[in-house]
């Protein structure tokens, strides 16, 4: 909590100093565009401050064969973070940096992040060094589903699928090479390759494996979308002409010692870390026409030793989730702004290690976008199912307030 409060007063503070000393290099910007936009007179510097919250509430039915039904309800702030960006000594040397404030945003500390708050969620630099060449540096997401590199403050729905849950390759931190090209007039190719250390974000610890490798490749036969809106969820800059992106992702975590890779708990056993192999195969593709937004992806998991015992002669083992997975959804946007979308969800892990965990989602949703995915209120109705027979309702509710 004192960390917090640190931040916010150092936020508050340099606030007042901006503008009571460089009023005149502050950009005035309308709502959604940030808290500060500066740029140093001489333009060798400058950097947008902005802060962003969301607000939840969720109620949950558990029906289960032969049982009572039970529910539960929950209240919470599920977001509270504050960004900075912008380029330093040249445009063409940018950087990022987010941090989270919320309980949700920081939980999971332990030995190997020095046990404190995982605060920092982005933090890097991007150098376009020659022509459309492109190097990243730090710690940000992987270039993995659609889904996950889709900002949180900008999804179609509440949260993202059970799919992206269980198969996505989160945020890491090393270094990413990005290129494109234009083949004819527009028929437009990303690829993106990257060399990171495996454990994931706000580790102290060092590397604990083997390292991780990331490839990915993005074919956009009729061009580029509008405003970037193949990694901004739903029709809000609505395509004239029809455009879609194909993207597949091949990723490569040698010795993992978390049960998902770059996320899940470490697996520690008596003889130390256990480790495992893991290879993620990722499959996306995203279309928008007028009002109309889709979004398909499907997903991959294959590890080398997926059970490794916690303790010797122990029946609690770490199961790493090997399987499939698919996600559809698609929206339509009124001309008011409000918008209708469906969901439908499955995962199939290996039934001989996580028989219950098989299981599939659909979902319902209702949003009213005020000022875009800025300030907007959404809702959506969910119903799991598992093998087992057992059946979940989950209704969300949640406010994003994004200056």
């Amino acid at each position: 909590m004192r960390l917090c409060q640190k931040l916010l007063v150092i936020c508050f503070f340099a606030c007042i100093a901006g503008n009571g000393v460089c009023a005149q290099n502050i950009k005035a910007t309308p709502f959604g565009k940030g808290i500060i936009n500066f740029v140093d007179k001489d333009s060798t510097w400058s950097m947008k401050f902005s802060a962003r919250a969301q607000l939840l509430g969720t109620g949950t039915w558990n029906h289960v064969n032969d049982g009572p039904d039970e529910f539960n309800s929950t209240f919470a702030v599920r977001r509270a973070r504050l960004k900075f960006s912008g380029f330093a000594a040249t445009p063409k040397l940018r950087y990022f940096l987010q941090v989270g404030l919320s309980n949700s945003d920081i939980a999971g500390s332990n030995e190997y992040t020095g046990g404190t708050p995982q605060i920092i969620y982005d933090a890097y630099l991007r150098w376009n060094f020659y022509q459309n060449l492109e190097l990243k540096v730090g710690q940000f997401k992987l270039p993995g589903n659609v889904e996950r590199m889709v900002s949180s403050g900008e999804m179609q729905f509440v949260d993202r699928s059970i799919m992206n849950a269980d198969f996505n390759i989160d945020r890491d931190i090393g270094f990413m090479l990005s290129h494109h090209f234009t083949i004819g007039d527009q028929f437009l190719v990303r690829d993106l390759w990257a060399f990171t250390q495996g454990e994931g974000r706000c580790i102290t610890a060092g590397n604990q494996g083997g390292y991780n490798y990331t490839a990915r490749v993005e074919l956009l036969p009729m061009g580029e979308f509008k405003d970037k809106g193949d990694y901004r969820a739903s029709a809000l800059t609505p395509e004239i002409s029809p455009k879609i992106m194909l993207g597949t992702t091949f990723n490569f975590n040698d010795n993992a010692s978390r049960t998902h890779g770059q996320i899940g708990d470490f697996m520690e056993t008596d003889n130390g870390l256990g480790y495992s192999d893991m290879t993620n195969i990722l499959i996306d593709a995203v279309f928008k026409y007028e009002s109309i937004s889709f979004l398909g992806e499907c997903a991959y998991r294959g590890a080398s030793n997926p059970i490794i015992p916690m303790t010797e002669g122990s029946s609690d083992d770490y199961i790493i989730p090997e399987g499939w997975g698919y996600n559809v959804q698609a929206g339509y946007l009124f001309p008011n702004n409000w918008e209708i979308s469906g969901r439908y969800s499955e995962v199939y892990l290996d039934e001989d290690l996580l028989p219950s965990n098989a299981r599939k989602l659909a979902t319902v949703a209702l949003s009213k976008y005020i000022v875009g995915h800025k300030l907007k209120w959404q809702t959506d109705l969910s119903r799991f199912k598992y093998l087992e027979g057992q059946e979940n309702y989950l209704l969300r509710m949640q406010f994003e307030l994004h200056f």
